[in-house]
């Protein structure tokens, strides 16, 4: 799609529409910039030669739709009542507007359409699923400036995430069920400060294109295919399974460093109890990376430990992926001291 005018055009204009709607000083300019984004991604999305994709289109144009004119409706009525009623039920408007912003950046309790989606797109767009289009909503969430409505949405997120990828067998609903569980993590980190967030939002970035190209790289869409690749393709293999563990957290893997800015944080905020369920869910989220990267690296692993044959070197960018992930830890003392 991208090598076309076209699709050049519409990928400038999905960044236009989130540009629009995180710049917006209005809530009528921050829809306008959703729509336009919306309406940028669904000629991306579609595929004519496939009919998962053509489906997984429609089910996200639907939602998407739904959302947007739900979102109208709510704010040209919150402006009507505050010309008309004072503001007694502030508390109320805030979570009927956030509603809508939840639906449509896949938050938890309103995610049950995202995984169905991802699961009939390309790894492209399941990339630009799970990172540009979370931009625009979690921004415009979190000008609602309530704290107990945003860690509400935060913990939500965070515990369904994590136990809703307990039992999955598609890589890409794993994905899912983990980008919803970061969401959760992003809105902990974004309470806490836009520059916390733009750390945490980068690092997830980068680890979720680590994957997306490993796993277009092997031609893998489902965890039981991961025993299947060549044992002398160990350096993807290696590569994706730090990536997942650094995904899930795992000192001394990158992931970990945004996270243990945001424990910190909230401790210090005396969110003691908040801090120990985010802290549980992740060893959940942990246990299942732990368990499929156990499985294929030690229990399956048929390659004999004398045999000396040579590597096929891969592309530069896999090497530099890699030094990110496992760069880990070692600078993020002199990370925290600047944040």
């Amino acid at each position: 799609m991208l090598k076309t005018s076209a699709g050049i055009m519409f990928y400038f204009t999905l960044m236009s529409g989130v540009m629009i709607t995180i710049s917006s000083n209005s809530w009528m300019g921050a829809w306008m910039g959703l729509e336009i984004n919306l309406l940028s991604f669904i000629p991306i999305l579609m595929n004519n030669n496939n009919i998962f994709t053509t489906e997984a289109a429609l089910k996200y144009f639907l939602i998407q739709a739904l959302a947007s004119s739900t979102l109208l409706f709510l704010v040209i009525m919150n402006i009507l009542l505050e010309t008309t009623i004072t503001l007694n039920h502030k508390m109320l408007s805030m979570i009927m507007i956030s509603s809508p912003l939840m639906l449509k950046s896949g938050m938890a309790p309103l995610h049950w359409w995202f995984p169905s989606v991802m699961e009939g797109l390309n790894w492209n767009n399941c990339f630009i699923m799970m990172t540009l289009q979370k931009i625009a909503p979690i921004i415009l969430l979190s000008l609602l400036s309530n704290s107990t409505l945003m860690f509400s949405i935060s913990l939500l997120s965070v515990v369904i995430g994590s136990i809703g990828g307990m039992n999955q067998l598609s890589i890409r609903k794993l994905m899912t069920y983990s980008s919803i569980n970061h969401i959760g993590w992003m809105l902990s980190a974004l309470m806490i400060g836009e520059t916390l967030w733009t750390l945490y939002f980068l690092i997830y970035s980068i680890l979720t294109a680590t994957l997306v190209l490993i796993t277009k790289f092997t031609n893998i869409s489902f965890i039981n295919q991961i025993n299947l690749i060549n044992n002398n393709m160990w350096i993807p293999k290696f590569i994706m399974f730090s990536s997942f563990l650094s995904l899930g957290g795992l000192p001394p893997f990158m992931g970990f460093l945004p996270k243990w800015i945001i424990i910190q944080n909230l401790i210090i905020n005396n969110m003691n109890y908040q801090v120990t369920l985010m802290v549980l869910m992740s060893l959940i989220t942990l246990f299942y990376y732990l368990r499929m990267c156990y499985s294929s690296f030690m229990i399956l692993h048929s390659e004999p430990s004398w045999n000396m044959t040579t590597k096929n070197n891969l592309p530069l960018k896999y090497s530099l992926l890699l030094t990110f992930t496992l760069t880990g830890l070692l600078f993020s003392p002199s990370v925290i001291l600047f944040m």
